[in-house]
């Protein structure tokens, strides 16, 4: 199996790229679109779980938007083989103490590139943002 292969990073990174813009934009439908549409896919929150697509669905529309100025660092992506990979990042926001932790697991399905599993964390122990 090939790890890493660039074209692969690639196309991951961009997939991961415009989540995060839906996300930022405060787009619900675009956001669930990038997740596995299927009652498996997972998301585990900060104080909320979803099991399956739809109930993904129901949480996105029911939320407020992102406070301004979110921001990535640490971003990491690995890829195993052509149709697994695997996303890490640490976020935050202007003017918070708290660092997120953020992990999605994507999967190359018939329509592309797939959120399958994802979760978001704020440990209780916070490491200093750059």
């Amino acid at each position: 199996m090939e790890i890493n292969r660039p074209e692969v990073v690639a196309e991951v990174a961009a997939a991961f790229a415009a989540y995060e813009a839906a996300l930022v934009a405060g787009a619900p439908d675009r956001i669930v679109d990038f997740f596995w549409q299927s009652p498996e896919a997972v998301r585990y929150g900060i104080a909320d779980q979803q099991i399956g697509v739809e109930e993904q669905r129901a949480w996105r529309w029911a939320q407020p938007p992102l406070p301004a100025g979110r921001r990535l660092w640490e971003t990491r992506i690995a890829t195993f083989g052509a149709d697994h990979a695997v996303v890490n990042t640490l976020f935050g926001y202007p003017g918070g103490s708290a660092v997120g932790r953020q992990s999605q697991t994507w999967v190359r399905l018939p329509a592309g590139w797939r959120i399958v599993a994802a979760h978001v964390s704020e440990p209780a122990v916070q490491p200093a943002q750059p």
